[in-house]
């Protein structure tokens, strides 16, 4: 019998974590980019492409901004890189100011056509004409990075493209017929090969601090929650530091997306009512749900054995991935053994337990069936386990953690002590009072790993191992 199966975890009483909620911005450094920068060239001359084509706009701008430092904001934006360096950034009106400001040297074309409607449209050239300065038409292969990776087991998916239409088409009519144009997304997101799937000590201290962030406003909208509070009261726990959100935010009692709503609302919490809250920064997501109990005794009669139908089996597979997780497992390692801890058919989790993270909340994933991909050091992956089972409320407990071989730790402790002295006491907590075995290698970026309270008005009670 799978061991796993036996631990025992129990409802008690569990101090609650440590946040940080001053904790300081790393910026990334001129070295990093130029990695990256090397990273990505080296991909593109391994794979035979002469130029990558990679588009942003607000919501899909990660792999732009990887290379670039920024996102265009409102408007749309492409980076055309040559395999020699040579970089060129075709940028909006209002974009056009950020050239100066990239982090990777460029020359700067104004393509109107990216603008918001009704900018200024007086720059006569187009966008197949800007797309020639390039130099592109010259190219025998041309990478196409949207900012999605296709894994579709029915379709080529070299062949399909997220880039808005009248963008692709500029690209296919100036290109030379005899060229290739495929979807090369994967050189930066990939598997565990891709550009940005392996990160520094420069770049974790860096997503370091969303992750801190995101946690530090979960724990404080659950310490907020009480009856008669609205959504919206809650919700307003749930950003900070003025920084933006990279999902949506939620702050969800009772029924969920009535009038389709998704976002914090007037309804005002009722005891017994099924909770969801969400928050997300660069570098991790903070999810938890549950119900707006003290215990059991406030449920709903047909609900009362919520603690053993769904809160602890979710929470023995989420002990499962942290202490199964480690350098050079593989994804389907990890999957098959939530599998045996949580079972599928029974449990109803159907997507991906787990993922990559940066400055998108989900980059790709290393963790699905049959994957052979490996967890090196320097990744950064989040616990996303989601069951759902007829009759009642979620259970979720998604934060962010680094993987850190011995060098790299080493490497953070002396580069970046205060991020390595918030990681040391996260681990002491799990380790000490949540009794959860966590690998040397296993660095906890957010302050609420492992800690899942099921009756979120009980606020001194937290799941854990015995």
């Amino acid at each position: 019998m799978d061991l796993l199966k036996e631990k025992n975890i129990v409802l008690k009483s569990v101090p609650q974590p440590q946040v940080f909620p001053d904790a300081q911005q790393v910026e990334l450094l001129d070295e990093t980019l130029q990695l990256r920068l090397d990273r990505v060239l080296a991909r593109m001359q391994a794979s035979g492409h002469d130029y990558l084509v990679t588009y942003a706009d607000k919501e899909h701008g990660a792999n732009f901004e990887y290379l670039t430092g920024f996102i265009p904001r409102f408007e749309e934006a492409l980076l055309v890189l040559a395999v020699s360096g040579k970089a060129f950034l075709l940028l909006g009106n209002e974009n056009m100011k950020m050239s100066q400001h990239a982090r990777i040297a460029n020359h700067a074309i104004c393509v109107p056509h990216f603008s918001l409607p009704n900018q200024p449209m007086d720059n006569p050239m187009t966008l197949a004409q800007a797309l020639k300065d390039t130099g592109i038409h010259h190219a025998s292969s041309v990478g196409i990075v949207g900012w999605k990776m296709f894994t579709s087991p029915t379709e080529n998916n070299e062949q399909i493209f997220d880039l808005p239409y009248f963008m692709m088409n500029a690209i296919q009519r100036v290109v030379s017929p005899q060229a290739k144009i495929c979807n090369a997304t994967h050189l930066f997101i990939g598997g565990d090969c891709g550009a940005r799937v392996i990160n520094s000590a420069n770049e974790i201290a860096h997503y370091e601090y969303g992750a801190n962030l995101a946690s530090t406003c979960m724990l404080q909208a659950m310490n907020a929650i009480e009856l008669n509070k609205t959504e919206k009261e809650i919700g307003d726990y749930l950003t900070a530091d003025g920084q933006p959100n990279n999902v949506v935010t939620i702050a969800a009692f009772g029924q969920r997306f009535k009038n389709a709503r998704l976002y914090p609302g007037e309804n005002r919490i009722t005891l017994s009512d099924r909770a969801s809250l969400t928050t997300s920064y660069k570098g991790g997501l903070s999810s938890r749900g549950g119900y707006v109990a003290h215990d059991q005794h406030d449920l709903p009669p047909d609900q009362r054995d919520y603690l053993n139908a769904v809160a602890k089996p979710y929470y023995r597979a989420v002990v499962a991935w942290l202490e199964y997780i480690a350098i050079g497992v593989t994804g389907d390692d990890i999957y098959q053994r939530i599998e045996t801890v949580l079972p599928k058919a029974q449990y109803g989790w159907h997507l991906n337990p787990g993922h990559l993270v940066a400055d998108e909340e989900w980059m790709s994933s290393p963790i699905y069936s049959g994957s052979q991909a490996k967890i090196h050091s320097g990744m950064l992956l989040q616990i996303d386990i989601i069951p759902s089972v007829t009759g009642y409320a979620g259970a979720s407990a998604e934060e962010c953690v680094a993987i850190a071989n011995a060098e790299l730790r080493e490497q953070i402790a002396c580069k970046y002590p205060q991020v390595w002295e918030r990681i040391q006491q996260r681990r002491a907590y799990i380790i000490e009072h949540l009794n959860i075995a966590l690998g040397e290698d296993i660095l906890p970026m957010s302050n609420l790993v492992g800690y899942l309270r099921p009756y979120l008005l009980n606020k001194n009670m937290s799941l854990c191992c015995e």
